[in-house]
């Protein structure tokens, strides 16, 4: 009887569907982070916090509208991802500029509109936008100097925050020889519906 039993429970235990494991370009959370308290200003001069990231999923990638590259290919794939992964799930994408000096409201509001106008295009002073960014995983730094053609060093790595307004998951982007490093689209919208649907 007993050996019954244990054959049965194993028979059980296999047929389980065992969770879907996420790429190896995603850093999947396994307890997500619930975010601080922040304040920023999107391309309409709105203040937005985190009751902005509720009862949705969002999307949120670090960038600068003077960004000669990283930026506008990782914003075009951000759009492409966004078609697919918002007829399964309700969703958000933030461009979330690290540059408050000289992309101000209508400059953000022009290049972002050139992506999706339904994106928020947000900053703040880096009083306010650097321990925010930080509280999502990524990363800024800007070169000091006179220059006012200066770069902005930005993570391009895309933070996902769940519609409880916590950190899941960072997509990662691909390093590859002679390229400009980017996301992988497909690996997102794979990696977003297992983790989406296993929430």
């Amino acid at each position: 009887m007993r050996l019954i039993l244990l054959l049965l429970i194993s028979t059980l235990l296999l047929s389980c569907k065992q969770p879907e494991n996420v790429s190896e370009f995603t850093v999947r959370y396994p307890v997500p982070k619930q975010l601080k308290p922040f304040e920023l200003v999107d391309q309409n001069n709105n203040i937005v916090t985190n009751e902005a990231l509720l009862g949705k999923w969002n999307l949120l990638f670090l960038g600068y509208t003077s960004c000669p590259d990283v930026c506008p290919m990782t914003l075009a794939k951000l759009t492409q991802i966004n078609s697919k992964i918002s007829t399964v799930q309700q969703t958000q994408i933030w461009f979330v500029s690290v540059d408050p000096q000289r992309d101000s409201p209508q400059k953000r509001k022009d290049y972002i509109g050139y992506f999706d106008e339904q994106f928020l295009a947000v900053t703040n002073k880096h009083k306010q936008l650097f321990p925010f960014v930080r509280d999502i995983g990524l990363i800024y730094a800007i070169n000091d100097g006179t220059d006012k053609d200066y770069y902005v060093d930005h993570s391009a790595s895309i933070a996902l925050i769940n519609p409880l307004g916590e950190l899941s998951a960072i997509f990662k982007p691909e390093f590859l020889k002679g390229q400009v490093p980017t996301v992988n689209t497909q690996h997102i919208v794979e990696d977003f519906k297992i983790i989406s649907q296993s929430y």
